[in-house]
């Protein structure tokens, strides 16, 4: 490897709340900071709090926080010696990754080679199946059209999912029930691959009916050691889009998160991996576990993992990008309590979740024990119609599960946000749900329990 670098002054190539969060890690680290903004975002926190904020271009992201060329050229202007992508974005491109190394910069997250790898969700499965981490059953790789999709599914059994390859979020992944349906649904699923991601290409998998989604997170440095830090518990989604989620899973046994996590840590020294990662599966109503993909940056909902572990992932993230080593081994992590995150979303769920885009003209977040909120929002915060619809996540500590619900059922209460409708009243229902509070839900949750009338 090379010499580790000590990192001076970073760019953040991304916006709103997670621009923020990095921000303050970079604070406490005596880490210089660029923020750079759309024409939209002038007004934004991380602008604001940044030590230097370079404007990238127009609201549109394909002109501003997409646009690679001016990207480069604000780290130029700015004297910025490593660039963090945060989360979205650019932040699994191996291309802009290269370019950024090639330029001379250090990058933020895992080497070129392990993004480009676990990029592409056919190769990430069967490199995972190389190393020894349980698959779900489908093709080896690419199916090339609906003819071959077909002879994959007669052998494994309906239903099956077709997914993108270079997929994400939910786009260009379909279920297929039946051969009748096949040709029609490989149809409609390669086209919106295409659209969303410029690649049509497709796997298939074995549907595993009503799962949980679990995902570990893991660090690994430049010297070939790699922790896990438990799992967390993801399974409150619409259309594959998590809203929810809590550290640790309910159902996830300390025998379990042994076997989980040692499956994750092997993955991830397959690859080499050098930064922190998400190791992401379905758990089945049989109790067996199923690798389905990496994402090779810091997650949306990182936050409730530091909160178990007491370990700043933002920090470390950066730190191990500078060179650093872990600071701790395997059985120096403890996990403790439990954790509860909820996305706050400017959206109306009684309109199918429509945006709402408008300005807040009231904003009180809650406080107390055991209570942190990200947000980059604030009263009188035109909340841009460009982007994703995150206004800020509620993130709430217990002792254990049952505290930790009663303290965002709190939380949620004092929560005050006029202007734009949001997901609270949504998560209050939730909140108070039997099964939710018993920790009986899986990935369909909301659709059986609150949206099954809704148009999709």
């Amino acid at each position: 490897m090379s010499e580790p670098r000590k990192i001076n002054k970073l760019l953040i190539a991304n916006r709103g709340e997670i621009a923020l969060r990095i921000l303050r890690a970079c604070k406490e680290m005596n880490i210089k900071t660029v923020a750079v903004y759309s024409t939209a975002d002038r007004d934004s926190l991380h602008v604001r709090f940044a030590d230097e904020a370079i404007c990238i271009g127009p609201p549109q992201s394909a002109q501003s926080y997409l646009n690679t060329t001016r990207l480069f050229a604000a780290a130029e202007i700015s004297g910025a010696d490593a660039i963090h992508p945060g989360y979205g974005f650019l932040s699994e491109n191996a291309t802009f990754a290269g370019q950024v190394v090639d330029n001379g910069y250090i990058w933020v997250g895992p080497r070129v080679q392990s993004i480009a790898m676990m990029g592409d969700k056919a190769v990430a499965k069967a490199t995972m199946k190389e190393a020894g981490v349980p698959v779900i059953p489908g093709s080896e790789g690419i199916v090339k059209d609906a003819a071959e999709a077909e002879i994959i599914a007669e052998e494994i059994g309906y239903p099956v999912i077709l997914k993108a390859s270079s997929g994400g979020g939910g786009r260009g992944m379909r279920i297929v029930k039946s051969p009748q349906m096949m040709e029609a649904i490989f149809g409609i699923a390669s086209a919106e691959a295409e659209s969303a991601f410029g690649d049509s290409t497709l796997y298939l998998e074995k549907l595993i009916v009503q799962p949980r989604h679990i995902e570990v997170q893991i660090a690994g440095d430049k010297y070939g050691n790699v922790i896990h830090l438990a799992e967390r518990e993801c399974s409150m989604q619409r259309r594959h889009q998590k809203l929810l989620e809590e550290a640790p899973s309910s159902v996830i046994t300390e025998e379990l998160r042994a076997e989980l996590g040692e499956a994750a840590v092997r993955g991830a020294k397959h690859v080499d991996y050098d930064s922190l990662g998400t190791m992401e599966f379905l758990y089945d109503k049989d109790g067996k576990f199923y690798f389905i993909e990496m994402n090779t940056r810091i997650q949306v909902e990182h936050p409730i993992t530091e909160q178990i572990s007491r370990i700043d992932l933002a920090k470390l993230q950066i730190a191990i990008a500078g060179g650093q080593k872990l600071n701790k081994t395997q059985s120096q992590v403890f996990i403790r309590g439990h954790c509860i995150e909820v996305r706050i979303n400017a959206e109306d769920p009684d309109r199918n979740f429509m945006p709402s885009p408008n300005k807040i003209v009231a904003l009180h977040f809650p406080g107390g024990p055991g209570v942190r909120i990200d947000s980059c929002a604030y009263e009188g915060w035109q909340i841009p119609p460009y982007y994703d619809s995150l206004i800020g996540k509620l993130i709430v500590f217990g002792a254990d599960r049952t505290e930790a619900i009663m303290r965002m059922r709190r939380v949620l209460e004092e929560a005050v946000i006029e202007g734009p409708k949001t997901t609270i009243p949504l998560f209050q229902k939730i909140l108070n749900e039997p099964d939710f509070v018993s920790g009986n839900y899986n990935t369909s949750y909301l659709e059986t329990h609150f949206l099954p009338n809704k148009p999709e």
